[in-house]
């Protein structure tokens, strides 16, 4: 099996309006994944994924771990400075390598198909189940019923699968709502400190701990505050469906991550100019304890505005992760089906349900803490793995085109902070952290049974194409055809197999196909 891009024929004609749009970005007549995201909803994409439920939820896990409140500022501080370092590599390595999927994509291209493989097996398995999944739990205890959390998928699942467009409108409302919840949280931060309220600023309380620093503790602190930055590179999964990518996409970061860093910075001190420590270490609900303490009768305002700005975090999170899904599909790592888009809506439709299903699966655990230690540790580990592939990208290939080229220093900054940071979570945190490792290496055995191993037998060859068949059959769905410059022309055996029943049968539907 090959590592390179598997390209898919598509017969369907284009017709109508999104017919001529999607077979101008193809360079053919086949159904694809259409370029609908401006620079407005590119900010919105990776600010609605960033503020999800991290900072309405990761203050007490930042505080608890820091020990003090200056030292949880500080790491507040530093995270968003070191994400920002972050998202300029991966700049670089998104104008340089434009394909959709992201850092599974740059892994793979880099390092080889193994690594590209387990960086998609532990993201199918762990990450963004578990990430929207804390999401949703978030909003569902900020309403108080579990029920919701389910709803919130189900119903955002929907809308994704209806229309690039309605998904996109809907985070850049929710986007939109989620900053003014957090403007009026700062806002009544400031309202405190001018009238002297603000004891735990003062240096010489903002230090006083109420426990021993540890070394181990505090590079936990920085796995918890990185979880509410979680998202910077989210943008990176959509490239192909962005509109001029080489200027939208670096542009899009400039902007996002300095604003996202700010408004945690001073939302956090606002946080403890009516809360102390303890008050906000007892708390689950850090931004309705701090409203119901400062807006009175109107308190219900804060519960309802975290609510909307969780709900926009899943929406923006099944939203890329399904392209991350697709993506993994259309290089052969993932089962077809998942690779396939809806003939007339063009979205990844069987993607979309693959992710909303494993994410219902997930909400089944209920130790939100403990989910978001799994998801640090390991985004953490590729974020390394990823901007070590810029350094090595540079060596391999140093006369390719990036139109964007920074600085070395930048990634090596970035790799020592990571690891530090892995080093001591391994350290303090050995369980959870050999647990995510041990279930990362369990796709090496799957990668060479699924992936690499070519000649599978003729019976589950024919079993995975009935089933391809009867997944098409039921979300309306064909291969879509490969985007300018993407592949080399070849196909895997197994993938044409998986196409040729719907190529046989349903020939004629394609060909009507109105995308």
């Amino acid at each position: 099996m090959t590592d390179g891009p598997r390209q898919r024929g598509c017969s369907a004609a284009s017709g109508g309006d999104a017919g001529s749009e999607s077979g101008k970005e193809s360079g053919e007549g086949g159904v694809a994944l259409k370029k609908e995201i401006g620079l407005v909803s590119a900010c919105g994409i990776i600010v609605g994924n960033i503020i999800g439920s991290g900072i309405f939820v990761s203050p007490k896990g930042v505080m608890e771990n820091a020990s003090s409140v200056g030292l949880a500022l500080i790491v507040w501080i530093v995270t968003g400075i070191i994400t920002a370092i972050g998202a300029l590599c991966y700049a670089e390595l998104g104008v340089t390598i434009p394909k959709s999927g992201g850092d599974y994509s740059y892994v793979k291209d880099i390092f080889g198909g193994l690594a590209g493989f387990l960086r998609l097996w532990i993201a199918v398995l762990v990450i963004y189940p578990t990430n929207q999944a804390v999401i949703a739990l978030t909003f569902s205890n900020y309403n108080g019923l579990r029920l919701l959390a389910a709803v919130c998928l189900l119903l955002l699942t929907w809308v994704n699968c209806s229309s690039v467009r309605w998904a996109t409108r809907v985070q850049d409302i929710f986007t939109a709502g989620k900053l003014l919840a957090l403007a009026l949280i700062i806002i009544m931060g400031i309202v405190q400190i001018c009238k002297g309220e603000y004891y735990w600023l003062e240096p010489a309380h903002a230090f006083e701990s109420f426990q021993e620093y540890d070394v181990g503790l505090i590079a936990l602190a920085f796995l918890q505050g990185s979880f509410a930055y979680g998202g910077w590179n989210f943008l990176n999964y959509v490239t192909e469906e962005l509109v001029d990518p080489y200027v939208n996409l670096p542009r899009a970061i400039f902007i996002s991550i300095p604003l996202v860093t700010f408004v945690y910075v001073f939302a956090n001190i606002a946080y403890v100019t009516a809360m102390s420590p303890q008050e906000l270490l007892a708390s689950n609900a850090v931004a309705v304890t701090f409203g119901e303490k400062l807006l009175g009768v109107m308190s219900w305002i804060m519960p309802i505005s975290v609510a909307l700005s969780t709900f926009g975090g899943v929406n923006g999170s099944l939203f890329t992760s399904s392209r991350l899904f697709f993506a993994g599909a259309r290089e052969g790592h993932l089962p077809s089906l998942l690779a396939m888009i809806h003939v007339k809506r063009c979205t990844p439709i069987p993607a979309l349900l693959f992710t909303c299903l494993s994410t219902l699966l997930m909400l089944c655990t209920s130790d939100m803490y403990t989910l978001i230690n799994y998801v640090g540790f390991i985004n953490y580990l590729f974020y390394g793995v990823t901007v070590a592939g810029q350094i090595v990208l540079r060596i391999k290939a140093p006369d390719m085109h990036r139109p964007i080229r920074i600085s070395l220093v930048w990634p090596v900054i970035y790799l020592l902070f990571w690891a530090f940071l892995l080093i001591f979570s391994l350290y303090s945190e050995p369980i959870v952290c050999g647990l995510g490792m041990a279930i990362m290496l369990t796709g090496v055995p799957v990668y060479f049974l699924g992936v690499y191993w070519d000649n599978k037998p003729e019976c589950f060859n024919s079993f995975v194409a009935k089933m391809t068949y009867l997944g098409q059959k039921f979300c309306v769905v064909v291969y879509p055809g490969e985007t300018k410059g993407a592949g080399n022309g070849e196909e895997g055996e197994e993938l044409k197999e998986s196409q040729a029943p719907l190529s046989q049968d349903d020939g004629e539907t394609r060909k009507s196909a109105d995308c």
